[in-house]
């Protein structure tokens, strides 16, 4: 499995309050957060939090849906009161991705032939530390040769769907590690007006 990510801050700062998480093991996942405002180190936190689950989790319970609501109950309550963070992670089991999205972040599913399309459209839009998240599973067939993308509202909010898949035209010549950082290229021509983080995940 080939993952990769990029992570730039919004222009004429210094801090990024984005943050994202790749972990391979016995499966692979990837996980980004967004915070809210002045969060700091809030997405850190978040993901460190969803680290210590994933390790501590079985096969089993990577598949089920229950365990990713109540893993994103656990970091909702964790930040009430503070900074809020979106929060979206997806675990590669086999021939499907598997996860929840909580907040605007977005997943797209950019298949090897066929359209591109976005797997998270209908997500809730409440962040953790709201006290009112409703996370919105994330369960879809994948094949070899799909590419996919976790995206933050900074990276994906200047593209469409038509430019990701021409980015990734565009890139199919180049390593593929290469790719997070075009996405990011395109997505700032204009300048980036809000921190932007990509994950692209190739399925082998």
């Amino acid at each position: 499995m080939d993952i990769f990510a990029a992570s730039r801050p919004q222009d004429g700062r210094t801090s990024n309050e984005d943050a994202f998480v790749i972990g391979r093991g016995n499966f692979y996942y990837a996980a980004i957060c967004d915070g809210a405002g002045a969060a700091g180190q809030v997405s850190k936190r978040v993901l460190k939090l969803f680290q210590g689950l994933v390790r501590e989790a079985s096969l089993e319970d990577i598949e089920s849906f229950s365990t990713w609501s109540n893993w994103t109950h656990l970091l909702d309550s964790s930040l009430l009161g503070g900074p809020q963070s979106t929060f979206l992670a997806a675990a590669i089991i086999q021939d499907r991705i598997l996860g929840v999205c909580a907040g605007d972040s977005r997943l797209y599913h950019l298949p090897l032939v066929g359209e591109a399309h976005i797997l998270t459209e209908e997500a809730s839009k409440f962040r953790l530390g709201s006290g009112r998240v409703d996370p919105s599973p994330i369960h879809h067939r994948i094949q070899s040769g799909d590419t996919l993308l976790l995206m933050s509202d900074g990276a994906w909010t200047p593209l469409n769907l038509r430019k990701l898949s021409q980015a990734k035209l565009r890139a199919a010549s180049r390593h593929f590690s290469e790719f997070p950082g075009i996405l990011l290229d395109e997505a700032g021509k204009s300048g980036r007006a809000d921190d932007m983080t990509v994950v692209a995940i190739r399925v082998p």
